[in-house]
């Protein structure tokens, strides 16, 4: 009894944490959507079944956020497949319902529409949590259920649902998060907020916003055009905040403007104002909100300080370090390290208590992983002299961590004595960001290039089973993709982490490699490398294999390897300080002749070959064919090594 109860109680936690996950996407009893549509359409054509599902288990009901073949957009949870699949670790697979001792007696298997076979596969959320599963299902049984290629396909789609599932959240819990912050302006005496809708040319503001600009206030809430608004713009200022403005909507960017506004009594007043520029579906901006703070007491003690640092001669050095280091977070220290000075702008990004992160306590406003870091690259400035820099991830007043630049320089007297330090802490969280974010987008780029390459794979490899006779043309076939997706991994943009490892292999056996899918039928490569070999090394891999591939590419749809008789002959050679690498095709067709437009491609090898390696490019169309030298400084290839030579 205490067994049974336990299971109860647990089924029924599992159960209330799955209805819980699903109210946080907001996606219960939604309307069809082509994303979901498009997933169950590829699913069913993939398995040959007239029946596939995105279904959600809730309560007491499992919704079908899109189906074909059903008809239906619910059932009762008593006759669920998925209700059962769930409890499983990842997919399920049931070729024959009727001998499967969990549905035998259900009315869908004994009944109408009288199933039979059943594949699925979880759906999870980032947390881990069962929400429901993508299923597909058959009227006819499959003693010998489904392919290798069938689930395959079944797991990328059932991912690439749960990518939907996850914006939608993103984008509910953003507009939640922009709500929260349209209610904290609201109790705001310095800040206003306004909405432009661009096409009707129609800017709706906040009383904050329209006392800041000199527009009525019932008008701006019924909304006016924006020149209403710019009318208020400092005569001096007036030119540079429409251009930063047409800027924002051109590039459908974020917009950051500090300006002078005209008041009703004739003074100035200061605003910092920012926005975000929002495009419709065809990339036409259509709408341009943000706020407007009033930092007209900021740039007054801005003003008064200046002025006071004027007034000493130490201050006039201190100008100059803040001035040099692009100051936002200032702050100083003694001769031996010891912080005496934040500005105001400090304790407002952190939220500290003015004083508390004097001394040495501004270490434990970093994060616990970059303290070490950070204390040994301070130590070092302050044994040595020199300049500070180093990147840190800065606990900000909300209680997250950003990442930021700090900076320092030595301030000096006459003798060459360090009298003080002055430093600055730069928020770049957003670029860090912005980093990541690139690189993620790289990593599943390549992931879902490399998935393609194991499907084609996968595909050729099926073909093969049904039509024995062709085998032989499929193996090379496979092989040629298999080193495709090789040379991809080099071709691809990496950061330091990411560059694949090449060990000791020289510059000869990396090409060798790079150009194995350009072999005959006897699997005698086309492009002959010959010359001398020289080390290589990772961090000129991708540089070389850009151009390589490139090369080797336009070859195969337009020159000598788009013929059988074609041939290509590399020839490395050094040739003093220099290593000079000569592309040169014959017997392909000839070369087009008059101006020949540069395509990306070209333009990227070319640029990788200048830019990355120091060298230069030349071209030239013969009558055999094109002929490519790459003149690079001997380093080029193996930078590592030869910076140990010069240690």
């Amino acid at each position: 009894m205490k067994d049974d109860s336990r299971a109860k109680d647990e089924a029924e936690a599992s159960a209330a944490r799955r209805v819980a996950a699903l109210a946080r996407y907001d996606i219960l009893d939604t309307e069809r959507e082509s994303a979901f549509d498009d997933v169950v359409r590829l699913l069913a054509r993939t398995f040959k079944a007239p029946m596939a599902v995105v279904n959600l288990v809730a309560d007491d009901r499992q919704f079908f956020k899109a189906e074909t073949g059903l008809g239906v957009r619910e059932t009762p949870l008593e006759t669920s497949f998925c209700a059962h699949a769930i409890l499983e670790q990842d997919r399920m697979v049931v070729p024959d319902a009727r001998e499967d001792a969990r549905f035998a007696c259900n009315p869908l298997v004994t009944g109408v529409p009288g199933l039979r076979f059943y594949a699925g596969r979880v759906l999870k959320s980032a947390e881990g949590v069962a929400i429901g599963t993508l299923c597909v299902l058959d009227t006819e049984p499959r003693p010998q259920g489904a392919t290798e290629l069938q689930m395959l396909t079944l797991e990328v789609l059932a991912d690439q649902v749960m990518t939907q599932l996850e914006l939608r959240r993103t984008i509910k819990e953003r507009g939640e998060s922009d709500a929260r912050a349209a209610r904290a302006l609201e109790a705001s005496a310095y800040v206003g907020a306004w909405d432009w809708d661009i096409v009707n040319d129609r800017v709706v503001a906040d009383d904050q916003f329209a006392r800041m600009y000199q527009v009525a206030v019932e008008e701006a809430r019924r909304g006016v055009p924006i020149r209403r608004f710019m009318d208020a713009f400092h005569p001096d200022d007036v030119e540079r905040v429409t251009a930063e403005i047409d800027q924002a909507l051109k590039d459908q960017s974020l917009f950051e403007s500090e300006y002078r506004l005209r008041r009703e009594d004739g003074s100035v007043g200061w605003v910092l104002a920012r926005g975000q520029v929002v495009a419709d579906a065809s990339g036409r901006p259509t709408r341009f909100s943000g706020v407007a703070i009033d930092i007209s007491q900021r740039k007054a003690a801005e003003l008064e300080l200046a002025e006071t640092l004027q007034a000493l001669a130490e201050s006039e050095r201190k100008f100059r370090a803040i001035a040099d280091s692009m100051p936002q977070m200032v702050w100083s220290t003694l001769p031996d390290g010891l912080h005496d000075y934040y500005n105001a702008r400090w304790y407002e990004f952190t939220g500290a208590p003015e004083g508390s992160t004097d001394g040495e306590g501004w270490n434990d406003m970093f994060h616990p992983e970059d303290q070490q870091r950070a204390w040994q690259v301070w130590r070092h400035s302050l044994e040595t002299g020199d300049p500070y820099e180093i990147e840190y991830r800065l606990k900000h007043n909300s209680g997250v961590y950003r990442w930021t630049l700090g900076r320092a320089n030595p301030i000096r007297d006459e003798g060459g004595r360090i009298t003080r330090w002055f430093g600055t802490c730069t928020d770049i969280d957003e670029l860090k960001r912005g980093e990541q974010a690139r690189e993620l987008l790289s990593q599943e780029l390549s992931h879902r290039i490399k998935n393609i390459f194991a499907v084609v794979s996968a595909l050729i490899s099926l073909s093969a089973r049904h039509h024995p006779e062709a085998r032989p043309f499929a193996q090379a076939l496979r092989t040629r993709i298999a080193a495709l997706a090789s040379a991809h991994e080099f071709v691809r943009p990496h950061t330091d982490r990411s560059r694949p490892t090449l060990g000791s292999l020289t510059l000869h056996g990396f090409l060798a490699d790079l150009f194995r899918p350009y072999a005959d039928e006897d699997g005698v490569s086309r492009v002959v490398v010959g010359g001398e070999d020289a080390d290589f090394d990772d961090q000129a891999a991708t540089s070389v294999a850009l151009l390589f591939h490139e090369l080797a590419t336009n070859a195969a749809k337009y020159g000598a390897l788009s013929v059988d008789e074609g041939r290509v002959r590399l020839d490395t050679q050094r040739r003093g300080d220099r290593f000079v690498l000569t592309w040169a095709e014959e017997g392909g067709p000839p070369p087009r002749t008059g101006p020949r437009p540069t395509g990306f491609g070209s333009s990227l090898a070319e640029a990788s070959v200048e830019g990355q390696l120091g060298g230069t490019l030349t071209r030239e169309w013969r009558p055999e064919g094109l002929k490519v030298v790459a003149d690079l400084p001997e380093t080029a290839l193996s930078r590592r090594r030869a910076a140990a030579r010069r240690k």
